[in-house]
């Protein structure tokens, strides 16, 4: 399952790399460009923190073997998300970059979120869980504190275009998928999946 689910992942990549090949990024492209990589960033981070629910349901630990790959693919996306804006929307002005990440509050939660991020991307791997041992669950649970940050970066954005239904969708699946963590709901799911 892993190569589909690697190559399923890159097709957003894909998708961007064929529609500016062919001239169909709309009429904004470096919008367009940054818009998509955004959510998709945001798509699988969700994904990643689905598969803890999934495993408690299922009683399957094949789902938990998927998580790693899902949070790189979010790392990877958000990684282009922040690339792009530096690059086509800033200019590598990194003066300018810094002024609106301190003047603007939803750049402000998306550097943020990219900043906590990359440190688990780094120690994605099994010898940084060897090494860092205990220390290492406690840095990955930075992801809950993540995913709250990227949601106010998400919905910010959304509320200045006065588009709220997709902020509040995502909103809404990340609640629950942080509920799920919850020791009494995460205890009700571990009973679940034995009735």
């Amino acid at each position: 399952m892993k190569p589909l689910i690697f190559l399923a992942a890159l097709i957003p990549l894909g998708r961007l790399i064929c529609l500016g090949w062919v001239g169909d990024l709309g009429a904004n492209p470096i919008e367009f460009i940054t818009r998509s990589t955004g959510t998709w960033a945001l798509v699988f981070l969700c994904l990643t923190l689905t598969m803890t629910p999934l495993r408690l349901i299922s009683n399957s630990v094949a789902w938990v073997r998927y998580r790693r790959m899902l949070g790189l693919f979010s790392f990877f996306y958000a990684f282009l998300h922040f690339g792009i804006w530096l690059w086509l929307d800033q200019d590598f002005d990194l003066s300018q970059m810094w002024s609106d990440v301190v003047e603007r509050p939803f750049i402000t939660m998306g550097f943020i979120s990219l900043v906590m991020l990359t440190p688990l991307a780094m120690t994605s791997n099994h010898w940084s869980q060897r090494f860092l041992k205990r220390r290492w669950s406690t840095l990955h649970r930075l992801i809950y504190v993540i995913a709250c940050t990227v949601m106010l970066h998400y919905w910010w954005h959304k509320a200045g275009k006065n588009d709220f239904e997709s902020a509040s969708i995502y909103g809404v699946i990340l609640f629950l998928l942080l509920c799920c963590r919850i020791p009494y709901i995460r205890n009700r799911l571990r009973l679940n999946k034995h009735a």
